[in-house]
């Protein structure tokens, strides 16, 4: 037994520097850093990689333009209808509903090619069906998008898994003569355009498809989420 004990010794010493050099190892390893963007405003979003695409986690809430200028809030229903520049507002004209469901912009806003932060942009038509097509076409890919539950999105909320960790919510739009509609059933986002025509994608509470609109009033408010560059 002599002869063993040194070997045996020795080779507890080793297996124990091991351990313990693999224990400093792992505790100097930063952790990974979730990515995070930041608007003209400060805000500060979640982003989540779904495919080869790297999207705001949350809705756009910013109430400036890139280059610092300010959107103008108009919250009247008739200047609404009659405003033919960029604009924003809240739901129901009311901040609390900032978040999480953001702000509701118009076309003009969109077209104006100032909204996303630096190095992010408006998702165009063929991003918008790179994201449904990795999610299994559109009959599938509204229910992976969506919140789960009913806090953000009316009962029963049908087919919502938010498996892709996008979080989609109900956040409603505002039409061409200023009137609210909609909060907590569907959740509707521009896509980018030509500058004359107007397209949006969207869900609602009672399927799991992820729909196409398009020849929209350039007055009407809708979210937003921006996409990488």
């Amino acid at each position: 037994n002599r002869f063993y004990t040194p070997i045996a010794v020795l080779s507890s010493v080793f297996l124990l520097s091991v351990f313990s050099f693999s224990c400093k190892r792992d505790k100097a390893a930063p952790a990974p850093q979730a990515l995070t963007v930041t608007d003209a405003d400060g805000n500060v979003y979640q982003t989540v990689n779904i495919g080869t695409q790297t999207w705001m986690a949350e809705n756009l809430r910013t109430t400036k333009f890139n280059d610092g200028s300010l959107i103008p809030n108009v919250t009247d229903n008739v200047a609404w209808s009659n405003t033919a520049t960029s604009a924003y507002c809240w739901y129901n004209n009311d901040m609390a509903n900032a978040n999480p469901y953001g702000a509701l912009y118009n076309w003009y806003t969109i077209n104006s090619g100032k909204l996303a932060p630096t190095g992010w942009h408006i998702p165009t038509t063929a991003e918008w069906q790179t994201l449904s097509d990795y999610l299994g076409g559109d009959a599938l890919a509204g229910g992976k998008l969506k919140e789960v539950g009913t806090t953000h999105f009316a009962s029963p909320n049908t087919g919502a898994t938010n498996e892709t960790g996008f979080t989609a919510v109900g956040s409603g739009f505002r039409n061409s003569l200023g009137v609210f509609s909609e909060l907590n059933n569907t959740g509707k986002w521009w896509r980018a355009t030509d500058g004359v025509t107007t397209q949006a994608r969207f869900v609602n509470a009672s399927g799991t498809t992820l729909f196409s609109d398009s020849n929209l009033n350039q007055k009407t408010a809708f979210s937003v989420r921006c996409i990488k560059d």
